[in-house]
């Protein structure tokens, strides 16, 4: 995996080396320097975008983790999302980091299970934005018959992905395989906790999704808020540079955007991916491949903004992390926390 990882990495910085080149640098700058103090609301627009999606977390957590502050929920997911972005952990490291963090203010199954089932409403939003954005907007967006049949194709494959997801969570059946190769006596020791906490996760799922089914439908919504204002940061980009695009158009440009984002997840920093994405989704509505360029900049630097936020609460959070004793006991004066610790957050214990 890590020589994927690596193999992506170099592909992504000789692509983008090679979009540099073919655009040319110096018109890029020029472009760029046209957004002047105007990069400032489009950035703030990107983090507010993540304080939506924010909110639509807070619907997928139980027990103890929900009535967690605010504020706290974003620092960790905006950790979380510092992770994903800047290591080459395919959208996974950020995950962990998550779970570490929500059961460090409170230990049990639920910091897993908020994770997964956060996950999975934030991805089923996304595949959702652009299957209904597509049938409302990109109508009077004219889009190229093998472009439409990619998405539709590559779409029906990531909606398949997650409804079988959704059932591994719905039914717990996480850790079936664990459990499987447990009961087999295999893999030891290791083995046979990490399927003691895996079952713990799995029964934490199945009492979500029989206790608040209902909760999946606001967190989705939030997801769906989030995704929606990224419209008006693009359709503001456009707005910058003197470029006549109605809401329409930036609808268009925003879906085929995030549209691409679910298929290179894999991408570290979706270097490269991101730029060459945006000028093919600029191409598409007719405009040129320098704005397309300038426009994945732009998004780059949000992105970056966005990510030096989260790795600082990160690193704020991480250093005040220490031994917890489950919620409410207090860790005796030797520093030896009770052993009666009911869950470690399975699979969470090893920082990126």
């Amino acid at each position: 995996m890590k020589k994927l990882h690596a193999a992506l990495l170099i592909l992504g910085v000789v692509f983008l080396a090679y979009l540099l080149w073919r655009i040319g640098v110096g018109e890029l700058w020029k472009e760029l320097t046209l957004l002047g103090w105007g990069l400032l609301p489009f950035v703030a627009l990107e983090a507010f975008a993540d304080l939506m999606h924010t909110f639509g977390w807070r619907h997928c957590l139980s027990g103890p983790h929900r009535s967690l502050p605010w504020f706290l929920l974003f620092r960790i997911r905006m950790a979380g999302y510092a992770i994903n972005y800047l290591t080459p952990t395919a959208a996974l490291g950020g995950e962990v980091t998550k779970a570490a963090l929500l059961a460090s203010n409170h230990r049990g199954p639920e910091a897993v299970s908020g994770v997964l089932i956060g996950k999975l409403c934030y991805a089923f939003a996304h595949v959702l934005f652009v299957v209904v954005g597509s049938v409302f907007i990109l109508w009077g967006v004219k889009i190229s018959p093998p472009l439409w049949a990619a998405m539709l194709f590559s779409s029906a494959l990531v909606a398949g992905g997650i409804a079988a997801f959704f059932l591994l969570q719905k039914h717990g059946k996480i850790g079936a395989l664990v459990r499987w190769l447990a009961s087999r006596k295999l893999g030891g020791h290791a083995l046979q906790k990490a399927a003691r906490d895996l079952t713990e996760v799995d029964d934490a799922l199945k009492l979500f999704y029989r206790e608040r089914p209902h909760q999946l439908g606001f967190a989705i919504c939030w997801h769906l808020v989030g995704n929606s204002v990224t419209v008006f940061q693009t359709w503001l980009f456009f707005y910058l540079l003197h470029q006549s695009a109605s809401l329409s158009v930036a609808a268009g440009v925003c879906l085929l955007g995030i549209w691409f984002d679910l298929l290179t997840f894999a991408v570290p920093l979706n270097l490269g991916a991101l730029e060459g994405s945006r000028i093919v989704a600029l191409k598409a509505v007719g405009y040129t491949a320098l704005l397309g360029m300038t426009y994945g900049i732009a998004l780059r630097l949000a992105q970056l903004a966005c990510a030096a936020f989260g790795l600082a609460s990160y690193a704020l959070l991480a250093s005040k992390t220490g031994p917890h004793p489950p919620d409410g006991q207090r860790i005796p004066s030797g520093g030896t926390p009770p052993s009666r610790a009911p869950f470690s957050a399975a699979g969470c214990d090893g920082q990126p």
